[in-house]
């Protein structure tokens, strides 16, 4: 294959993608089908090497947290429909690149993280991959990789001598990571501008390696993923490529995964199945068959059926994601259990051990805590200011019956049954219970 590299890599957008010519691959059919691709660099060489052959494609997640989260769902779901077309992914995980911090999308540096925890995050992360992936020693099967293995190694003057050359400071500072920081007048450490060198770095490392040919991210990773591509392209003289997915928002605007309890996490022990069942069942009406398409393995002609059911019907297709997406990240025991906890709540009326549930000290029952307060602390709502006017409203119930003000007083003698059941419109259930 001969490769230019004196242009800039040609590009596929999205807007571009009705026009753009079919794929013959699988891989990138799948992908424009089902909603991934936002950008692809070199689209028809990509195309070729993945109708021809097998290829290999990575996609990394830093260690910033004890779980990943919803957010980065359409990430670990295009690894798997990478590996579901006959190639290999590799999910590289970020213990050196979370000692610096990516400067993508934020608008101030993360907290330094610790060795330590860094590697605690990375040994509680990499239990979800195994749901998505299948991990082994064949051709296809998944792999995990550590970029700390190299980039802990790296001589900072050599690093700066062997790669530093390929990127010039205006390209770096043209970079939106960079722009949005300099352009809100928030401090961008010299720390954080070496980020894009050492993605770079680990794209060249794991072609050199494993003969990885492919980068994958959200579209905020794009110009760290071109910077990858060029510099395989420049330095070892052979094909890599770069595929982004667009960033995801709800229908109303809402970033994808946050909740007024917060963020949505994968793992169990932070987010029970019946929550994340219950985070699918809530999804607007006009992200059913989008959300169908990226985050379940059905069939597109069922997808398309479910997405055009209009009025009550939407729901049951509701139901079916939480249901497709429960199953694929906890199994179909909890999805079973999570949606008869749910369908009893809501439609029945009964009360479930599954459902959520939060905790407060006997003094404070009763002595009486506000209305608003307890909905704050059950993840009703994200401010007191809020939960007042939801009550105004109509949408907050106490035991099943409508509270209009906010700072009427919670007590011990609301408990029935042991437990006080507040209730946010027709979606959310939380039960109190008295701290032994």
């Amino acid at each position: 294959m001969s490769i230019d590299l004196q242009t800039d890599p040609p590009v596929i957008q999205a807007a571009a993608m009705t026009d753009a010519p079919q794929f013959k691959s699988a891989f990138l059919r799948t992908m424009r089908e089902r909603g991934f691709i936002h950008q692809i660099t070199h689209p028809d060489d990509l195309d070729a090497a993945a109708t021809d052959g097998l290829i290999t494609g990575y996609i990394g997640f830093d260690a910033t947290a004890p779980s990943l989260h919803v957010g980065s769902l359409i990430q670990i779901m295009l690894l798997r429909r990478l590996q579901q077309a006959g190639h290999k992914p590799i999910v590289l995980m970020g213990g050196g690149t979370t000692k610096v911090g990516d400067p993508s999308g934020k608008d101030e540096a993360r907290k330094m993280l610790t060795e330590d925890d860094i590697k605690a995050n990375i040994t509680s992360i990499q239990q979800v991959f195994a749901k998505f992936l299948t991990f082994g020693d064949g051709p296809t099967d998944a792999m995990i990789v550590n970029n700390d293995d190299w980039l802990s190694k790296l001589g900072y003057i050599d690093f700066l001598r062997e790669f530093g050359v390929h990127f010039t400071i205006n390209r770096m500072l043209a970079f939106d990571s960079v722009k949005l920081r300099l352009d809100r007048e928030q401090p961008l450490t010299f720390l954080e501008f070496n980020y894009m060198l050492m993605q770079a770095t680990d794209f060249l490392e794991l072609n050199r390696r494993f003969g990885c040919s492919l980068q994958m991210g959200g579209s905020d990773q794009w110009g760290n993923i071109l910077n990858g591509v060029e510099l395989i392209r420049r330095v070892d003289a052979k094909p890599a490529f770069g595929l982004t997915t667009p960033l995801l928002s709800t229908a109303s605007g809402a970033k994808m995964g946050k909740t007024a309890a917060g963020a949505v996490w994968l793992n169990a022990d932070l987010r029970s199945p019946y929550d994340y069942w219950q985070f699918w069942r809530n999804t607007e009406d006009a992200d059913v068959g989008r959300f169908l398409a990226l985050f379940t393995d059905l069939p597109m002609d069922e997808v398309n059926r479910l997405a055009s059911l209009d009025g009550a019907a939407i729901n049951d297709a509701k139901k079916v994601l939480a249901d497709e997406a429960t199953r694929m990240l906890h199994g179909e025991d909890a999805a079973s259990v999570a949606r008869h906890a749910a369908t009893a709540a809501f439609e029945q009326g009964a009360l479930s051990d599954e459902l959520p549930t939060i905790s407060v000290s006997s003094s404070v029952l009763e002595d009486g805590i506000a209305l608003a307060a307890l909905a704050v602390d059950a993840g009703l709502a994200s401010s007191r200011g809020e939960a007042r006017r939801l009550c105004q409203g109509g949408g907050l119930r106490l035991n099943d019956a409508q509270e209009p003000d906010g700072m009427r007083l919670v007590t011990s003698a609301d408990l029935k049954d042991g437990v006080i059941k507040l209730a946010a419109g027709k979606k959310k259930i939380v039960l109190v219970r008295p701290a032994e």
